[in-house]
Parts: C-alpha cells; sequence; structure tokens
C-alpha cells in the first residue's frame, strides 16, 4: 500500500514538472520582454562614409559651416571658402556615418518640443548617395546632463547620444579648416631657402639626399634637415577667433623680431613663411592663407638655426654599412685591411683578429667634428682611405696637427672639420692593436 502511494505521488511530481515546461516553452512574451526590446539601442544614421559628399552644420547663432567633397579632397565652401583638415573631416564622418544610439526614448514621438527638437539647437544635414539629405537634429541635454535628444528629420523615433558623439559632430569653421600653414609636398620638395638676420642657407634635394648649396656647396646631416622638414611640415595656426586677437597678432608680427623666412619649392610652386617673436610668442605669416597667425614655439626655435647646426660632422659617409676596404697612413705607419664577408684580412694574406679589425673600423667611423674652422689645415700627418658600397664609393680624409687638436679635410672638397685630439689617440691605438686572428682549435684527436 506504502509503495503504491508513493507511485502516485511520484507520477503527479512529474506530470507538475511537465506542464511547467509546456507553459514555459509556449507562454508569449510578457511586457516587460517587449519594453526590453524597445530599450535596445539602435543606430540613429547608419551610412556608407564613402557615400558622404556634402555636409551642412546649421547651429543657432552660428555661421553656417558646409563642407564639400570634389575629387576626393573634403574643402569648407561657408562661412569661407577654404581648405579642409582632411583628418579632422574624417574623423566627424566617422561618427555621423554610424551614430549610435544611448536609447530609444519614443518610437513614435508626437511632440518633439518636449525634447528640444522642434527648434533644435543644432542641425546636420548629410548627403550622400542619391543626392539623398538626412537631416540629423539635435535638441536638448537630458535631465542627467550625459546625453542628448536626437531624432532624424521624417523619422518618428526620439533617440538620445552620449555627448562625445555630439562633441563629435558639433564643429565650427576653425576645428575643420586645415591649419597647416604651408601645404607643399615635402615628398616632392627640391629647394629650401632658410633666412635668418645673420646668414642664408639654401638646400638642394638630390633623390632622397639633401646637401647645403649656400654659402657654398657642403655636406649637410641629413638628420638635421629633416628636422627642419618636419618642422614646417607641422606648421599649424593657432586660431584666435575674435577681432582684438586677431589685431593683436597683426601687431605682434608687424614689432617682433624678424626669426626666420623660409621659401619651400616643389613641382606645385614656391610657398613662404615669415616667422617673428614678441617675448614668448611666435607669430607667422604665409603665403598660402592670408592673415597673421600665432604659432606654437617650436616652429620658431625649429627655423632659428644657423649652419653649423645643418652641417655634417661625420667625416665618412659609409655610415653604418660594412666597408670593402680601409687603409691608414700615420707616417712612417701603414695599415692595409680588406673585407671578404664577415672577415678582415692584411696586406699578407693573413686573417685578422676580428674585434681589433672591427675596433678601428669604429674609430675611423666614429671620427666627427666639433668645430669648422676656416682655416688652419697645413701639411697632412694622417690620410685615411675607406672604399664601400661594392668598392663603387671612395672617400678619402687627410689630417693635419693644429696646435692641441687637428684639423681634417676631405679630399677634393674644400670645408674643414677640428677634431678633438683624443679621437686621433684613440684611432691610433685601435691601428697599432691590430693582430692576426688566433689559428684555429686543433681536432680533438690531435691533443
Amino acid at each position: 500500500m506504502m509503495k503504491l502511494r508513493g507511485l502516485l505521488i511520484a507520477t503527479v511530481v512529474l506530470a507538475a514538472l511537465a506542464g511547467t515546461l509546456y507553459w514555459s516553452n509556449h507562454r508569449k512574451p510578457s511586457d516587460n520582454t517587449v519594453k526590453a526590446a524597445v530599450d535596445t539601442t539602435p543606430k540613429v544614421l547608419s551610412l556608407k562614409q564613402a557615400d558622404i559628399f556634402q555636409v551642412d552644420i546649421k547651429k543657432q547663432g552660428q555661421p553656417e559651416v558646409a563642407l564639400e567633397k570634389a575629387d576626393g579632397t573634403w574643402k569648407l565652401t561657408q562661412p569661407n571658402q577654404l581648405g579642409a583638415d582632411q583628418d579632422a573631416v574624417t574623423s566627424m564622418l566617422s561618427t555621423l556615418s554610424s551614430l549610435d544610439s544611448e536609447r530609444l526614448i519614443e518610437d513614435k514621438a508626437s511632440d518633439l518640443s518636449a525634447f528640444g527638437l522642434k527648434n533644435p539647437t543644432l542641425e546636420v544635414d548629410v548627403t550622400a548617395g542619391g543626392n539623398k539629405v538626412h537631416k540629423l537634429l539635435i535638441g536638448d541635454e537630458t535631465p542627467a546632463g550625459n546625453a542628448y535628444y536626437v531624432t532624424v528629420a521624417g523619422d518618428p523615433r526620439v533617440f538620445t547620444i552620449a555627448n562625445y558623439n555630439k562633441s563629435s559632430i558639433d564643429k565650427k569653421a576653425d576645428d575643420l579648416r586645415d591649419k597647416r600653414l604651408l601645404t607643399a609636398n615635402f615628398d616632392k620638395a627640391s629647394e629650401i631657402a632658410l633666412s635668418t638676420p645673420k646668414q642664408s642657407i639654401e638646400f638642394g634635394r638630390n633623390k632622397d639626399e639633401w646637401q647645403i648649396l649656400k654659402p657654398r656647396p657642403m655636406r649637410a646631416d641629413s638628420f638635421q634637415v629633416d628636422e627642419l622638414v618636419r618642422t614646417l611640415r607641422d606648421a599649424k595656426m593657432q586660431l584666435e577667433g575674435t577681432p582684438s586677437e586677431q589685431k593683436k597678432q597683426a601687431a605682434g608680427f608687424a614689432s617682433g623680431k624678424e626669426i626666420a623666412t623660409v621659401q619651400v619649392s616643389a613641382l606645385s610652386g614656391t610657398q613662404e613663411l615669415q616667422v617673428r617673436k614678441v617675448k614668448d610668442d611666435y607669430f607667422a605669416k604665409s603665403s598660402v592663407v592670408p592673415g597673421i597667425y600665432k604659432v606654437p614655439s617650436n616652429v620658431g626655435m625649429g627655423l632659428d638655426k644657423k649652419l653649423d647646426d645643418f652641417l655634417n660632422k661625420k667625416l665618412f659617409d659609409f655610415g653604418y654599412s660594412d666597408p670593402d676596404k680601409m687603409e691608414v697612413h700615420d707616417g712612417a705607419k701603414a695599415y692595409f685591411l680588406t673585407r671578404s664577408g664577415t672577415d678582415w684580412w692584411g696586406p699578407d694574406g693573413k686573417k685578422l683578429d676580428l674585434d681589433s679589425a672591427d675596433d678601428l673600423l669604429e674609430k675611423i667611423r666614429d671620427l666627427s667634428a666639433d668645430k669648422f674652422p676656416e682655416s688652419g689645415f697645413t701639411n697632412p700627418e694622417i690620410e685615411i682611405t675607406v672604399d664601400s658600397n661594392d668598392k663603387k664609393r671612395t672617400e678619402k680624409v687627410l689630417i693635419s696637427k693644429a696646435g692641441e687638436n687637428y684639423i681634417a679635410k676631405r679630399d677634393g672638397e674644400s670645408e674643414l672639420y677640428e677634431i678633438p685630439a683624443s679621437s686621433i689617440t684613440e684611432l691610433q691605438k685601435a691601428a697599432a692593436a691590430l693582430k692576426p686572428a688566433a689559428p684555429p682549435a686543433a681536432p680533438a684527436h690531435e691533443k
């Protein structure tokens, strides 16, 4: 009897569980489920960025900002015809074309004025493929203060978007204009002329190498010229929009101390930049854009250079490549080294100790000037010749004693280099320390 009762109880429990499972699998979504679906975050705008070719930004109390794309390049057409900062425009379009909402507030809003959308403070008209205009309306800030109400004209829905998305879209002309003071293609620049109150320097490019042309032909320090190019490429205006600030900038330039005038020549023509200084402020005038602009101090300091700053201080140009041959003549002493693979060989055909040969190579490679005298070179006491680039380049340096230091000149060139005596001493020690390579170890069975 007890077994039968237990069996009946188990049957009832099983039936109850089966009924619960059936109800769970077949019931309709509750109101809470529908509300969760409404609270998802759909896109406000979903456009192909590449299809957008016009953007108009209309904000209450400010001039309209209009952008147009022609031949793949964005330009400002309102409030003035200006070049656009392509990166700034692209960043704005990245947000605008795929604009995320934070919340869907109403699926069918009946009163847009409740959200500040009947007369929105900001309207952004985006024209894309098929000349279709998408009007994004941005209204009031939400009570919590971390988002804004938005809608798209013709769409009954009202959303909120995050503050940072609104900031990415809410742009003035100054935010989007090209702020470069020089727009030349510096990769194609052939000449740069730098004039300061004390001197004028001209640089010419031969393929990827810069040379000093004036005041006379000289070897240029490529790194320093590249720094000059970078300064010019990155020179941007610091915009002060108010008339009083513009007047102050113009007055500062007119009365300022001249720092430099630079001319950059490329295939498109020549562009000029003038920079002057008042106390700690720098002001610039460009041939590319009208007006006077304040510029960062690094622009002024980057142009305030002397000829010595651009001279190549290295005596040899082979750099970090391995030369093919080295000769050192020091009075009656002579050293000859020839490279084969990774090994160095002496004039007698014997292999040299690699460490001692590489030490001499480093001392030759490191020979650098600390001054550029105009005279003082006399009879050479040391002569160094280096063949490199598969013997296509031969460099010869002649060195004479001058007081406590040494004066050097490259064969066939007039420029003089003053070298510290310590560099020559280290070179002489390294040459004297050259030695043959150790004989190979005998095989184990011969020991």
